[in-house]
């Protein structure tokens, strides 16, 4: 007799409200959901994420990609943005230096 463990897909996403500002992550961990879609978005596949990361399994990869696409909306946006605050603050940052100049 072979014991299989199976595993419910919904307790590997968590949020926790002191942590990466509340966004999700992936239980037990502190890597995020959304820095496993970009990381997506920009080319790499769920296993190339997980040698990059091996602290994390590929199961908890595919959730985090998981739950990407079935919010993806939600995620894009997030990380759109992620994307605008840090090109505001490199835009201030520039032209601090600029002035200091």
């Amino acid at each position: 007799m072979v014991l299989v463990t199976i595993t419910d897909i919904g307790t590997l996403i968590t949020r926790y409200p002191n942590l990466h500002g509340g966004r999700l992550i992936i239980a037990g961990t502190g890597s995020s959901v959304r820095r496993i879609a970009a990381l997506y978005k920009q080319g790499y596949s769920a296993e190339e994420i997980a040698a990059d990361k091996p602290h994390l399994t590929l199961t908890q990869i595919y959730a985090a990609l998981t739950y990407y696409h079935a919010n993806k909306e939600e995620i894009d946006q997030d990380l759109a943005e992620e994307q605008a605050e840090y090109e505001r603050l490199s835009a201030l940052h520039y032209s601090q230096k600029q002035s200091q100049q």
